[in-house]
């Protein structure tokens, strides 16, 4: 296989992980399609029952951060071509302090 073909193979593979893209299929999909999937269930499954077994703070918390990501692009990301404005900025505070405060209340407020 020649070196350009290979390049030209790569681009084409790694295509639907660009950044733009990821964030497209984000904000189209909805919870019962991201539910649906079984991959998705069984990743978020495995992680909750390491968290839930290992009693780890640190798992459970990246978890919750994942899904209120993930939550957060659907729901405040404007659409491609629409203007960030004031009132789509709120979600994303709204979101960040509600992390950030979840984060640091388990993490250094509330011991075992």
């Amino acid at each position: 296989m020649d070196k350009q073909q290979l390049v030209e193979k790569t681009v084409e593979t790694l295509r639907p992980f660009e950044t733009s893209n990821l964030i497209d299929t984000v904000q189209h999909l909805s919870v019962q399609q991201v539910f649906s999937n079984p991959g998705v269930l069984i990743l978020i499954l495995i992680i909750f029952f390491f968290g839930v077994v290992k009693r780890s703070k640190v798992v459970l918390l990246s978890l919750f951060s994942l899904i209120c990501l993930a939550m957060i692009i659907r729901y405040a990301m404007p659409a491609p071509g629409d203007e960030l404005s004031v009132s789509s900025t709120l979600p994303f505070i709204g979101g960040g302090l509600l992390i950030g405060g979840v984060i640091i209340y388990f993490s250094l407020v509330k011991s075992d």
